[in-house]
């Protein structure tokens, strides 16, 4: 990334949140090396910042992007008026969406042309988003689905069985081939979580493997709309 003459507005205090040395460098300078900048290398360092700092703006790049994503849910929960913004290597529309929900208002590839950065900077100021166009039908598809979709399956020779929305979301992800720690980072939550989850999941439908809950959601199952 390459520096701007033209800097963020002067109140802006940007927290720019990433474990390699050299994308933090880029997005400063692509911010004009802006005064009000702060940096840090690692998620517990990031929230420690940010609680200090108490910034406009956060800017986290953590690898793998569960730790982002994590980290940005605590920025968000500690400093509520802060704008957290999540950049990622690739754009991935499962991991935008545990983005939001983790109150990110900003979700950019890494490889975003730098002098767009200043003006992300401006909206995110004016509680404007700042997310690809790509995205926006999947994140209108969600807002209908959670509207749209009751918490429970209707397994046809079963009685109906109610989910929390944690456990929608996790058995929605492990129809999708994911693992529990793919999960467990997709979701920002820990690993035995998951299992926890996955384990309510089998005590409610009657199964007792993986294996048999995805042949059960695969052959016998209805997502009953409202």
């Amino acid at each position: 990334m390459t520096a701007l003459v033209e800097a963020v507005e002067p109140r802006a205090r940007v927290l720019i949140a990433a474990d390699h040395v050299a994308t933090r460098t880029g997005v400063r300078l692509a911010l004009a090396d802006a005064p009000a900048c702060s940096e840090a290398g690692d998620a517990e360092s990031a929230v420690a910042a940010a609680v200090r700092e108490q910034p406009d703006v956060c800017v986290v790049d953590f690898d793998p992007p569960g730790r982002a994503i994590r980290a940005a849910a605590e920025i968000v929960s500690k400093v509520p008026r802060a704008s957290v913004v999540v950049m990622t290597r690739r754009i991935d529309e499962e991991e935008f969406i545990a983005a939001v929900r983790a109150g990110a208002i900003g979700y950019l590839p890494e490889g975003v042309n730098p002098a767009r950065l200043p003006y992300v900077i401006r909206s995110l100021m004016r509680g404007e988003a700042a997310v690809p166009r790509a995205l926006v039908p999947r994140l209108i598809d969600e807002l209908r689905g959670r509207e749209g979709r009751r918490r429970h399956l209707d397994l046809h020779e079963r009685k109906r069985v109610e989910l929390t929305g944690r456990e929608w979301e996790v058995v929605d992800l492990l129809r999708k081939g994911m693992s529990t720690r793919s999960i467990a980072e997709l979701l920002g939550i820990s690993a035995v979580t998951v299992r926890r989850h996955v384990s309510a999941v089998h005590g409610k439908l009657g199964v007792n493997s993986r294996a048999e809950l995805l042949r059960l959601l695969a052959t016998n199952v209805n997502e009953v709309a409202r």
